[in-house]
């Protein structure tokens, strides 16, 4: 099973997008909200960045901006959605 966690922050606008992308392609996912001290100590032990948003699929750290990771994650949806 391919499971989807993001790391986010409320206001960032490529946060927002990813979330919004996600949605829409009807994926799953388990959101952590960057502000929080606790989550960013998370993210950066597990992916070795505080800066959202931060996509973890099946352990695979996926960076970059929300166009950067839309573009990684596109060529997998039907894996995740078979899953």
């Amino acid at each position: 099973m391919h499971r989807i966690m993001i790391y986010t922050r409320p206001t960032c606008s490529d946060s927002l997008r990813l979330r919004g992308w996600l949605n829409a392609m009807a994926l799953r996912f388990v959101e952590h909200d960057l502000t929080l001290p606790a989550i960013s100590d998370e993210a950066q032990r597990r992916t070795g960045s505080r800066v959202g948003p931060i996509t973890v699929i099946e352990g695979e750290v996926i960076l970059g901006t929300a166009a950067d990771q839309i573009r990684q994650i596109r060529p997998l949806v039907g894996l995740i959605k078979a899953a």
